[in-house]
């Protein structure tokens, strides 16, 4: 069996860019727009079902997954912030696991260009090995030691995710689990884009 099988994906992807100016979804890195990489990282990784929550921008979004076999759901409360599509992708993720085969989640940004499958399976890897409550990627951020996502989340914690509100994430949910977790180290997801200067910035690291 593999390690990948029963931990789904929910891939937030909901945002307005509003720091941006336009869509980053839609962004191209590396011939690839940030949403298509993201997801492709996702079915790369062999997790299934992969679930992508979209927003804002949702009709135009919609053309760049349609083809892909991912399950795409619209958060219609996007504006609240990042805890409303936490929670429209696991009411997805479940309702698509009516047999309740999945027992772990992944949630993942589609604004870290440089997180790829190989991230998402030492998620997986880590979690295979300890049973975590939680696995986090580790890395550096302004100077300081960061937690955060791609991070992967025990069944047992849907109910937890379930009732953030407002902007949050997930990161408190971490926080509050540490003496449960494990850590990967991913530098790689220390970069996202939220600004034009933070494209200009990933696109000369390559």
């Amino acid at each position: 069996m593999s390690e990948a099988e029963g931990i789904g994906i929910v891939l937030l992807a909901a945002g307005e860019s509003s720091r941006m100016g336009e869509p980053k979804q839609l962004l191209r890195f590396e011939g690839e727009t940030l949403l298509g990489r993201a997801v492709r990282a996702a079915l790369e990784s062999g997790c299934r079902p992969v679930v992508v929550v979209l927003g804002a921008e949702a009709s135009v979004l919609l053309e760049e997954v349609g083809a892909t076999g991912v399950l795409t759901v619209v958060n219609q409360a996007w504006p609240e912030g990042m805890s409303s599509s936490i929670r429209c992708g696991l009411r997805a993720l479940e309702a698509e696991d009516a047999g309740g085969a999945v027992s772990a989640v992944i949630l993942m940004l589609c604004d870290q260009p440089f997180v790829n499958a190989d991230t998402l399976g030492r998620l997986v890897k880590a979690h295979s090995a300890g049973q975590a409550l939680v696995v986090a990627s580790e890395y550096e951020a302004a100077g300081e030691r960061t937690l955060g996502v791609p991070a992967l989340f025990s069944r047992a914690l849907f109910p937890e995710l379930m009732l953030l509100r407002g902007a949050a994430g997930a990161r408190g949910v971490i926080q509050r689990h540490l003496a449960e977790a494990s850590l990967i180290d991913a530098p790689e997801a220390a970069f996202d884009i939220d600004t034009p200067d933070d494209y200009r910035a990933a696109s000369n690291l390559r």
